[in-house]
């Protein structure tokens, strides 16, 4: 993930600058006043107010950055013949507490710089837009135990001899989102947004990443026996302006056989439709 820092560097300057142009933007909405005109017909002089024109059905959305935690849903079943031959370790081990994480270490990352909306619903009461797009997603899942995954003759998990203080395992995929985002007035200034929908993702990389005493800093670059393609089901719930929190879960394993994990993710939305 060597590109990670510059780019969220990057899109992070470029979300204040867009949350700089929207307070500006409604300050300037509140202190215009409406507008009037008059028609002359056969009822007599009439006083109309202007009304605002509708937005276009069809824009482009602001940026979406999402940061949280992600965890595995684990539906491995252990005693199976593909789960004993993947995982090279004591029989007393082949388990889920095998992959145990540090929660606080696993961190999901999503950025989504290109979005679009199509509003199928707009009232005073009630917003609903078909969002879609394209963006990055990353996981970094962080093991307490000292476990690796090797590609030698054949993928496999081992428990390693070393003692690390960082062990981690990382994913960088491409995705495109579709899904419907509502929102609800609340109040003259508040709107609750909430929303569902899917991801289809393609893995760019997956590595480790391990520090040890013993041989240092070792990157390992491989596909072991991940999944190209990803698909997960996401949601998203809050009060537009204010916060926003995300969820997404990988309806796809990540492995192509022996293990069936499924990453799962929450966090906070700090930009978004």
């Amino acid at each position: 993930m060597k590109y990670m820092k510059p780019l969220i560097l990057i899109l992070s300057i470029v979300l204040l600058n867009n949350i700089a142009y929207a307070q500006d933007d409604d300050n300037d909405n509140s202190s215009k006043k409406k507008g009037h005109y008059l028609t002359i017909d056969q009822n007599g002089i009439n006083v109309h107010s202007k009304k605002n024109k509708d937005e276009d059905r069809f824009e482009i959305g602001d940026m979406i950055f999402d940061l949280g935690i992600n965890s595995l849903v684990d539906h491995t079943n252990y005693n199976s013949a593909a789960a004993q031959n993947f995982l090279k370790v004591d029989p007393s081990l082949r388990n889920g507490n095998l992959f145990d994480m540090n929660q606080g270490k696993s961190i999901n990352v999503n950025i989504y710089p290109l979005t679009t909306k199509y509003r199928l619903l707009g009232t005073d009461k009630q917003k609903i837009f078909l969002v879609s797009g394209i963006g990055l997603q990353f996981y970094n899942f962080r093991f307490n135990k000292p476990i690796s995954y090797v590609n030698t003759t054949s993928p496999a998990v081992i428990m390693d001899t070393a003692h690390f203080s960082k062990n981690k395992l990382a994913f960088d995929y491409v995705n495109i989102p579709l899904g419907l985002t509502f929102k609800t007035r609340l109040s003259e200034k508040r709107w609750l947004v909430y929303g569902a929908g899917l991801t289809g993702g393609y893995r760019l990389a997956s590595w480790t990443k391990q520090i040890s005493s013993e041989r240092g800093k070792q990157k390992d670059h491989d596909q072991f026996d991940f999944n190209n393609f990803n698909s997960c089901v996401t949601a998203e719930l809050g009060i537009d302006n204010v916060f926003r929190l995300y969820a997404t879960y990988q309806l796809t394993a990540l492995q192509t056989d022996g293990l069936d994990q499924h990453p799962f993710c929450i966090g906070i939305r700090f930009s978004g439709i």
